[in-house]
């Protein structure tokens, strides 16, 4: 390190410990263990053991930097040393001679004691770690999976068969996992660590580079014509009305851009209409991926126009009422003697209220409101769209003009999404009920039903709520002819009532109407703990195209699933178990894949990736992940076709103090057995969060073809993606409905 980065890192140290120390200048075991935020008390203790290193039961500012000196800034061998010491749980230290080195930094010095250890860990002491190191990375596993584990571990490092592990043999065995040496450290002990102070360096914006603009050209393209189009109207509008004054012109304009943002807010969401332009080359001029989006924008610069519509309107008013003194500015506002206005001389009464109402709109359409479990707020708020239309016509002499051929387009999806939802009784048959709330429905799937991978429903279940109708990624692949398959996460109250209602015992559900209800649950409705076979009634419309459709069309694809976002790449994934056809040679054990001939199939590799926070959340998709592993070819000429890549990032990293043990007795046992020990896959679940430079860069190298990426998840974790594959010129595809 430099001077002024080691200085620094002093001050911050210093800054830190005197933010937690007591009043005796000293840390003890439980403000340790606060500091820290380690789950599990064995580390804790341990680090603090040799933390401690005059045996006091407590640290002082020159332990701690001594020891994290070390840590931070130390050798790999010097962290092995800690590491080593950290797993020989009966000796704190066990040395032949030990070496003190004094080290000057700034004015200060503290002396850093090299022991050279000559203790050993048994396999008792190395199943306790790697027992802690399970609960730290909070990963449940059967005692004799431990059992197993500890054996790999201890079987491959105990090279001489002593029965014990020396510290050379663990340094030999660390040494066959490079990537764990790379930045060996203790993840929690990063509240330590300096904040990076980015160097100010003249770096191109994002928004500037020419792969932004490479990978947005139809997003930026639209946006460019969508404004010229806005300045053109209000420019016009304002010179025909340039007798009335400088307001009265802001007025005139904002409202002429006001009848097209208020109609064409409408055309972007034709849900029906634009699944049909995807078909079409309109798709590669125009961003119909991002219609949600786009429909957010207008929605944002209907508010502005609305707000500069009604300022200068309030303005003119108020000059009007000053020049002539006929009426005053309230009377211009609240009630119809002026006269202003094509029916009765209501436009400024119904100004008021189209500002309130979609000044509500506006608000209640916040990310804040449907990420935040009032999903309803929501939904019950944007369905005044039918009254602020009703108003603006009423309002404005000309809006009808504008509105009639998109209105008439609406009513028409609107009239055919009833007809398909109400056409033929569809029931829900069965209900599974999954690990951190998920519910997987079961639906009866109707003969006239067709969709294509990827694709989205809304979905009206009236035991829940009458009319309330909320979109789901179907989960089942179009070839599943029976049924349709919905995978619905509780994060709002309609998908909380909806988890609910199945958990809750058949006895809570009876109605008043005791043996009625009874006699009907008897006969229609079986059910075990997380099972359920009923016959519900619901009414689903759709199917609705998402970015996914040209899955099929792309030649490499990337898919990115984040926790239940893996909906859409379930049946993806389905699909192409149904198109590729695994065969077997009858005289060896040689197997290949046959793609099933589709004018659609351009794929030549599909990376799967699949984010998890917690262990429990693989099981939603695990067999059909195991089905898709053993329906691949085991060698293929031009390598893998489809590659599965698992996280968990509640797992602590390979390069974690905490987690190092484990994972390598992971990775041994994996090898071993062919087997995953978390999902029971044979992919290998890796700990942590991609390095996606790293994975993108994998991914480039491959040269399968155009690189399409395929998102669905946390739109926190899409701005990282999106970025990412600007970088390497890849096209990104997110969900959105």
């Amino acid at each position: 390190m430099s001077i002024d980065e080691d200085t620094r890192w002093l001050e911050w140290v210093t800054k830190q410990f005197e933010s937690i120390a007591g009043d005796d200048k000293e840390i003890d075991l439980d403000e340790f263990k606060t500091a820290l935020k380690v789950k599990e008390s064995f580390f804790a203790e341990r680090f603090f053991a040799l933390f401690d290193s005059d045996g006091s039961s407590s640290i002082s500012l020159d332990e701690l930097l001594e020891a994290l000196d070390l840590l931070i800034h130390g050798s790999e061998t010097d962290k092995l040393r800690f590491l080593f010491q950290v797993y020989d749980v009966d000796g704190k230290v066990r040395t032949k001679k030990s070496l003190n080195l004094t080290i000057l930094t700034m004015g200060l010095q503290w002396s850093l004691r090299i022991a050279p250890v000559i203790g050993s860990i048994d396999p008792d002491e190395l199943r306790t770690v790697l027992k802690s190191c399970l609960r730290e990375s909070a990963i449940s596993l059967p005692e004799e999976k431990l059992d197993d584990l500890t054996l790999a571990l201890f079987e491959s490092a105990d090279q001489d068969n002593s029965g014990s592990i020396t510290f050379e043999e663990l340094k030999a065995e660390l040494e066959n996992f490079p990537e764990v040496m790379e930045n060996l450290t203790i993840s929690a002990a990063n509240w330590l660590k300096p904040p990076d102070l980015e160097q100010k360096k003249s770096k191109t914006p994002r928004y500037l580079t020419r792969a932004y603009w490479h990978n947005n050209s139809r997003k930026l393209f639209f946006l460019c014509l969508y404004a010229l189009l806005n300045v053109l109207l209000f420019i016009i509008a304002m010179l025909k009305n340039a007798h009335g004054g400088p307001w009265f012109m802001v007025a005139k304009g904002c409202g002429q851009c006001l009848n097209l943002n208020c109609t064409f807010v409408i055309v972007l969401m034709l849900r029906r209409c634009l699944t049909w332009l995807r078909a079409t080359w309109v798709v590669r001029v125009f961003p119909l991926d991002q219609n949600i989006l786009l429909h957010q924008i207008v929605g944002y610069a209907v508010l502005i126009f609305t707000i500069g519509h009604t300022g200068a309107h309030v303005m003119n008013f108020a000059r009007m009422s000053q020049d002539d003194g006929m009426y005053q500015l309230w009377e211009y506002l609240f009630t119809i003697r002026p006269g202003i206005g094509w029916v009765n001389g209501t436009a400024s009464i119904t100004g008021v209220v189209l500002q309130v109402l979609i000044c509500l709109m506006v608000v209640c359409s916040s990310t804040f409101v449907r990420r935040s479990g009032h999903f309803e707020v929501f939904y019950w708020s944007h369905l005044s769209y039918v009254w602020v239309w009703a108003l603006l016509i009423v309002h404005c002499a000309n809006f009808w003009k504008w509105f009639v051929a998109p209105g008439l387009m609406f009513l028409i999806e609107k009239l055919v999404g009833i007809a398909v939802s109400r056409i033929g009784g569809l029931y829900i048959v069965e209900v599974n009920l999954l690990p951190s709330k998920v519910t997987h429905l079961v639906i009866k799937r109707p003969p006239f039903f067709h969709f294509k991978p990827g694709d989205y429903v809304y979905i009206n279940i009236p035991v829940i709520a009458k009319y309330e109708w909320h979109p789901f990624t179907i989960s089942s692949a179009p070839e599943q002819q029976d049924t349709l398959w919905l995978h619905i996460r509780s994060m709002g109250q309609w998908t909380n009532r909806l988890y609910e209602y199945f958990r809750q015992p058949e006895s809570q559900t009876i109605s008043n109407k005791r043996l009625t209800a009874s006699l009907r649950n008897r006969r229609h409705e079986s059910r075990t703990e997380n099972h359920r076979y009923c016959n519900i009634k619901c009414y689903v419309d759709g199917p609705f195209g998402t970015p996914t459709r040209q899955i099929f069309a792309s030649e490499h694809a990337v898919l990115i699933g984040a926790g239940i976002g893996i909906t859409p790449f379930a049946s993806i994934l389905q699909s192409i178990i149904y198109r590729m056809r695994k065969q077997n040679c009858p005289n060896c054990n040689y197997s290949w894949c046959e793609t099933i001939k589709d004018n659609e199939m351009k794929l030549r590799k599909v990376d799967f990736i699949w984010i998890n926070r917690d262990q429990k959340s693989f099981e939603w998709f695990v067999s059909l992940l195991t089905k898709l592993e053993m329906d691949q070819a085991d060698e293929e000429p031009e390598g893998r076709f489809l590659e599965m890549h698992m996280y968990m990032t509640s797992a602590l990293s390979k390069n974690d103090m905490k987690a190092i043990g484990l994972q390598m007795a992971l990775d041994l046992l994996a090898k071993k057995e062919k087997r995953d020990s978390i999902t029971g896959l044979r992919t290998r679940t890796q700990p942590g969060r991609p390095d996606w430079a790293k994975v993108f860069q994998k991914v480039s190298e491959e040269k399968k073809g155009k690189v399409h990426v395929f998102y669905c998840g946390s739109p926190a974790l899409a701005k990282v993606i999106k970025a990412q594959c600007e970088h390497f010129g890849f096209n990104f595809y997110k969900e959105n409905f």
